[in-house]
């Protein structure tokens, strides 16, 4: 699937995380769109100036800093990760949603699209990934905490949000621009888990801005 933007304009958009491993290609999508970006971002500095690029120095655990950051936006994506690394990235990574989500509500903004995990997927009726005997120890806390942000947003009704699970596999590679679109369940190649690059992610994710499809609901894309 490749979608083209019925818009005849270009949008604001609030990004979130925009250094990560999403976030980057994320940024880089949305400004050969030609749409108005304005970053999040603690460090400014480490974001080059660009065409249509706006950098805010704000903390995404911080509300009231989210809230005025992101004020008069058309949508806000997030791709927040606390860090791999980070020993609390349970806690911390729902620290974030709450801020954001906090945030977002505080601005006026309705839109917020925001990237999880593919530990949420259902493997099996009531069976998600993150639970299966399988799953990496290394990345369940994430994987957890990104169950939770969607539980949380399933009962969000003052917002118009979408939650994007990528699949199973998302590695580094080339922008192809196609996709394919699913909802609760990992897409699979034949017997094998569904994979996606992340370039290929940003587009998906730039689609759902451009062309929502998926208001108050989760979806999943693999290649």
């Amino acid at each position: 699937m490749a979608l083209q933007s019925n818009r005849s304009f270009f949008m604001r958009i609030a990004l979130i995380g925009a250094t990560g491993f999403v976030g980057t290609p994320t940024l880089t999508e949305l400004l050969q769109r030609g749409h108005q970006v304005t970053v999040l971002a603690r460090h400014p500095e480490k974001l080059p100036a660009q065409p249509n690029l706006t950098v805010v120095k704000a903390d995404a655990l911080v509300a009231d800093q989210v809230a005025a950051a992101v004020r008069g936006h058309d949508a806000v994506l997030s791709a927040y990760n606390p860090g791999w690394g980070n020993p609390d990235i349970h806690d911390e990574f729902l620290r974030g949603y709450d801020a954001q989500v906090a945030g977002v509500k505080q601005s006026g903004v309705k839109r917020f699209v925001m990237v999880g995990g593919a530990g949420s997927l259902f493997v099996a009726p009531g069976v998600q990934l993150v639970d299966t005997p399988g799953f990496p120890a290394e990345i369940k806390a994430a994987a957890s905490a990104a169950r939770e942000a969607l539980n949380r947003l399933r009962g969000e009704d003052s917002l118009e949000w979408t939650f994007l699970s990528p699949p199973i596999l998302l590695q580094p590679g080339e922008r192809s621009g196609n996709y394919r679109l699913g909802s609760e369940q990992p897409l699979m190649d034949g017997d094998q888990p569904g994979h996606i690059s992340v370039a290929d992610l940003a587009v998906a994710l730039v689609d759902e801005l451009e062309n929502p499809r998926h208001v108050r609901a989760r979806f999943t894309v693999a290649s």
